[in-house]
C-alpha cells in the first residue's frame, strides 16, 4: 500500500479499538480499487469525543467509523443526521464533505444483506430479537419495516419494552418486549422463524456461553448471530444439532463496513475481497 500526501485519511474511533477488523476489511478494499486511501484505528475515550471529532475534521479525515461506546454520544457532535440513524439513536458511519459531519447508520442495512446472502427473506416472519442494546436498536428498526411480528427479549425487561414501544411508534407491525428467561422464550419460540442475537453471549473469549437453552431451538428456525469471533457459536452449534439453518455475524460485518465504504467513496464495494481479508485475519487469530 502506497502512502504519501496525496493519501485520504479514513479512520475507527472507539474504546477498544485494538481487536477490529475495520482497518484490515477497509484497507483490503482500497488497495484492491487502487485508491489512494488509508484506514486507520484511534482507541478515543469518552472524555476525548469532541476533541477527536474536531481533530478529525481539522486534519481533513474523508470520513470514519464509530464504535461502542461513541454511537451515542457522537450524534449531538455532528451537523446532521440521517432520519434513520437519529430513530435507532446510534451513529456508526460518518461521512465528512467539505468539514460538514453527517451521521449514518449502517448496521440494521448490512444485517438485512446477510440474511439475504444466506437466503432469508425477513418479509412476514415471526422474529425474536435477543438485546435490547445498540445493535438490538439498529436491527430492530430494520427489521420491523418488513417482519410480521417482532418480539425483544432482554434480560432486563423494561429495557426491552421501552425498546418494543419506540419500534411500534415508527412502524405498524405488531410488536412486544419480554423478559429474557426459558419460559417467555419458548412460548414465543415455538411459532418463531427467525431469531436474532444482538448480545455479546458467546464471543470470543467465552465460546462456551449460550444467550438460550438449546432445547427451545428448533428446525423451523433461522438462527442468525451477530458474533463473528468465533464464527461458529455455541448457539450456531446448537442450532446446527436442532436442524436450524445458521449465519453467523461475518456477513453483517463485512455488509456494514461495505455500505460505509459506498458512503464515502461513492465506489461499489468489493465484497469478495473484504470478506477474505476479515477471513484471513480471523484465521490469524
Amino acid at each position: 500500500m502506497k502512502v504519501d500526501s496525496a493519501t485520504r485519511v479514513y479512520a475507527l474511533i472507539g474504546s477498544p479499538v485494538e481487536h477490529s477488523l475495520s482497518p484490515t476489511i477497509h484497507n483490503a478494499a482500497f488497495e484492491s480499487l487502487g485508491l489512494n486511501c488509508v484506514y486507520l484505528a484511534f482507541n478515543v475515550a469518552s472524555d476525548g469525543l469532541p476533541s477527536a471529532l474536531a481533530g478529525l475534521r481539522s486534519l481533513g479525515v474523508q470520513g470514519f467509523n464509530v464504535t461502542i461506546p461513541h454511537k451515542t454520544a457522537v450524534i449531538p457532535l455532528l451537523d446532521e443526521v440521517e432520519p434513520e440513524a437519529r430513530s435507532i439513536g446510534a451513529v456508526n458511519t460518518v461521512k465528512i464533505m467539505g468539514g460538514k459531519t453527517v451521521g449514518y447508520n449502517t448496521d440494521g442495512e448490512g444485517a438485512i444483506s446477510a440474511l439475504r446472502e444466506a437466503g432469508v427473506e425477513v418479509k412476514g416472519l415471526k422474529v425474536v430479537l435477543l438485546g435490547a442494546g445498540g445493535a438490538a436498536r439498529a436491527l430492530g428498526f430494520t427489521l420491523a419495516k418488513t417482519s410480521g411480528e417482532l418480539v425483544v427479549a432482554n434480560r432486563t425487561e423494561a429495557k426491552a419494552v421501552k425498546l418494543a414501544e419506540e419500534l411500534s411508534r415508527h412502524h405498524s407491525v405488531r410488536v412486544k418486549g419480554i423478559r429474557l428467561n426459558s419460559e417467555r422464550l419458548g412460548e414465543e419460540l415455538r411459532d418463531a422463524e427467525l431469531l436474532v442475537n444482538t448480545t455479546s453471549v458467546g464471543m470470543h473469549p467465552h465460546e462456551d456461553a449460550s444467550p438460550i437453552p438449546s432445547r427451545l431451538l428448533h428446525s423451523g428456525l433461522t438462527v442468525f448471530d451477530i458474533v463473528y469471533n468465533p464464527l461458529k457459536t455455541r448457539l450456531l452449534r446448537e442450532a446446527d444439532a436442532a436442524g436450524a439453518k445458521t449465519v453467523n455475524g461475518l456477513g453483517m460485518l463485512v455488509h456494514q463496513a461495505a455500505r460505509s465504504f459506498e458512503i464515502w467513496t461513492g465506489k461499489k464495494a468489493p465484497l469478495d475481497v473484504m470478506f477474505n481479508a476479515a477471513l484471513k485475519a480471523l484465521g490469524e487469530k
